[in-house]
This record gives structure tokens, sequence and C-alpha cells, in this order.
């Protein structure tokens, strides 16, 4: 079941309680939240759809909502301003500064949530697969995240279809359309109103469910889609079982007909900290059922331990930050662990001293310092002398435009400032999954 999420800031508590009381029911949850650091630990586990601020904080209005955006850039909620003013320029300030909406108190109660709901239902409308109908990955893997940090019994599904790219080739696009439409309703029918079922990619879909019932909707699934696959073959290529590619390099080539794999994972035997470690398993599970031949699927079972048992090695996903400019700092740290990282920031390397021996870093995000002093590069060259940095990769932002001297200190990649946070952190992801590989 998708539950929508939205974020009070108000100060005042009898308002909010009363907007809270106007929009929350089973399928949407309301949090409220005074200041910035309560909206960081709300942002961090729920990452809400929608936000409603109102102007009663202490901060300036469009001064915060600059902020939330800055910290919220891969998430994007709708943020919607409240306000007692009814000046224009007052609206167009904070509609500049970020909000999606801004809404004149007081309002009436009926028109509040009618204009609530509707961008709640554009921001979902948005994030549809057209050829599936199913939520995206960003919506998916959200809905995974607050499913987590419940706390309550849940079981995760990974779904795929094998060999699909090959009958896309073959068959064409309109016949894989179709299949994807068939095992998506054969996916619905077996659903609860509990349970919730989106797009990863193509042909990848995520399940959740309870523990109770995974075991059974996977082996269901696995007969269901065998009992319909041969009809989306010619009698010919259904007889004999698989297909023969053409073209120069693939001619020839026998690929078997498309069959599903399942991976299964739950928090019933196992607890898991983060969304990371949950999509870790779910992968490292479905490549397992992948290796079967034919539709299979795996279940995450629990691990005996005895005395002489292999210890099974933490999943580190801790990011040391070295950055003299506290405001960067603080956008890197904040954006690093919306992401599920644990962090550790230094605005100064003489501080580094000062670093917990237990905290061992997978990813080190070191400022070089400017033309002048260059303080980073030179530290740079004896990080990696340092016990527990030896395994730590380094990524070194300069306004040294000077690769080969940035990579020569040591460094294992280079990105020039000014730099997009997107980008930092598409390297800082690919160097956790490298260091615990």
């Amino acid at each position: 079941m998708l539950v929508k999420v939205v974020l009070i800031v108000d100060k005042r508590k009898e308002q909010a309680t009363r907007y809270k009381k106007i929009l929350e029911n089973s399928m949407t949850s309301v949090f409220f939240a005074t200041d910035i650091p309560q909206i960081l630990e709300i942002f961090n586990l729920y990452e809400p759809d929608l936000v409603l601020i109102s102007d009663s904080i202490d901060d300036s209005i469009c001064d915060t909502i600059k902020k939330l955006r800055i910290l919220s850039y891969n998430m994007r909620p709708v943020i919607v301003a409240l306000s007692k003013s009814s000046h224009i320029q007052d609206k167009i300030d904070v509609l500049d500064s970020g909000a999606d909406d801004f809404l004149s108190e007081p309002i009436e109660q009926e028109e509040f949530r009618a204009r609530v709901l509707a961008h709640l239902r554009r921001h979902f409308e948005n994030n549809v697969n057209e050829k599936t109908g199913l939520f995206d990955s960003k919506i998916t893997l959200k809905t995974l995240k607050r499913t987590i940090n419940k706390k309550e019994p849940w079981s995760a599904m990974l779904i795929d279809i094998d060999n699909f790219d090959f009958y896309k080739e073959i068959y064409g696009e309109l016949a894989a359309e179709k299949m994807l439409q068939t095992y998506i309703a054969i996916i619905h029918k077996i659903l609860e109103e509990k349970d919730y079922v989106g797009q990863l990619s193509d042909n990848d879909f995520l399940l959740i469910t309870s523990p109770l019932k995974a075991e059974k909707l996977a082996q269901y699934l696995v007969y269901a889609f065998d009992t319909v696959v041969d009809k989306f073959y010619s009698e010919h290529d259904a007889q004999r079982g698989y297909i023969i590619m053409h073209g120069d390099e693939k001619a020839g080539n026998k690929i078997s007909l498309v069959s599903t794999s399942i991976g299964v994972v739950s928090n019933e035997h196992k607890t898991y900290k983060n969304i990371k470690q949950v999509v870790n398993s779910l992968i490292a599970t479905h490549k397992l059922a992948k290796l079967k031949h034919g539709s299979a699927y795996v279940i995450e079972r629990p691990k005996i331990s005895a005395e002489d048992a292999i210890e099974e090695k933490e999943y580190n996903n801790k990011v040391l930050i070295i950055e003299p400019d506290e405001a960067l700092s603080l956008l890197l740290s904040t954006t690093a662990q919306f992401q599920g990282y644990e962090t550790l920031v230094f605005n100064d390397y003489s501080e580094v001293d000062a670093i917990p021996r237990d905290f061992e870093p997978a990813v080190i995000v070191l400022d070089a310092g400017n033309t002048y002093d260059m303080k980073g590069i030179e530290f740079c060259k004896n990080i990696k002398n340092i016990e527990i940095f030896k395994n730590s990769y380094v990524i070194l932002s300069t306004t040294v435009h000077d690769k080969q001297k940035v990579l020569d200190a040591g460094a294992d990649f280079y990105i020039p400032k000014p730099y997009e946070l997107t980008l930092m952190f598409n390297w800082v992801e690919k160097f956790i999954k490298k260091y615990n590989s």
C-alpha cells in the first residue's frame, strides 16, 4: 500500500494539529517539525512527498525554503507555503525561493484539503511508468525506506524477467510490452491492500509484503509466469524451448525462453540498518535465483552460527568529509546522511587526529586546499599511511585544475570545484560499493 507522507513545519501547535486532522488518514501520514534539525531528521527517515511550511517559524520562510530545496535535491518534495500575508510581493518572494504554491491564511478547510491533495496527486502522477502503470524507482525505493523505518515485519521481493532484452530484440517492443503488462496483471491479482508493487527498471519490480505471505507469493508467481510464457512465442519457438538470434555478432546464438527469477529478503530473522543493506541483500539473493535453470525464487534464510563460523563482513557505509568551507561541509554531510551514509566531518586537516579509531571510512571526501598552500594535496600524499585509512577510497575536490598533480598525490578520483552534488555522490556510491565488494 502506498502511503503518502506530509511534513508540517509550523510553530503553532493548535493550527498544525488542525491541518493534521484534515489531511491524515489511512493513505496519508503527517509529521510535525518546528526547525531545521527536526526537518532533517524526518527527511532522512521518511522523505516526505509534500512539505507545508508556515511563516510562523523563527527563521525567514524564504531562506528556509531555499535550504530545503538544496538539502532535498534528490527527493524533490512539493513545498507549499502558508502565510497570513496576502501581499503579491510576499507571494512572489516565496515562489521565487523554491515553493510550489502559496496559501494565504485563513483558508477554508475543504479548499485546503483539495489543494494539498491535488499537489500530491500530480507529484505521484509524474512518477508513473507509462507502459506499466507502476510507480517508478524513485517512489518505489522511497516506499521501501519508509517500510524499513516503521520497524514492523516486512518482506521485500526483487522480481525480474530473465532474457527479456533478447525477447524484445526478436519479437519487438509491442510484444515485450504486452508480456510486461501480463506479468504485472498476474502480480496485481495476488496483492492485498497493504502490499505494494513498483518498478525499478524496465523489467525489474519490487514487491513489499508480509514475511508470512512472501514464499507463497513467490511460488505462485513462478508457477503463473511459466503457465503463460509460451503464449508470447511462435509455436515453433515454444516447442523447441529457445530462440535463435540474428545479426552479424549474434547470429546462431541460442537463447532460452524468458523466465522469472525472484529474490526474497525480510526482517524476520535479520535486522537491517538502512535501505542500502536491504538492496544489497536483495541483489545477492536475486543473483542466486538467476543461477538456477528456468523460473526460480530464492529466500534469504537465517544463518546458523557456531563458535568457528566465519563472521560476515559488516557493510561499511562510512564517509569522512574534510572540507574547510563550513557551509559546503554541512551540505555534503546532510546529503550523505539523507542517502543513508554514516558521516564524520572536519573543517581542518589538523583535526583528523581526533577521529575515533573505530571509524574506518570507506570513502574520504577531501578538499585539496587553495593554490597557495595545497594542504589537502600534501595531506593526501600521507593519508594511506594512516592505519584506518589504508583501504579507503579518496575523492579529492579542488580548485587546482591540475589532474595529474592531484592523482599523483594518491587520490582515487578528482573532482574540480565547483561541482554538482549529484556527480559527487554518484562517485561516493560507486566507491562504497567497490569497497564492500
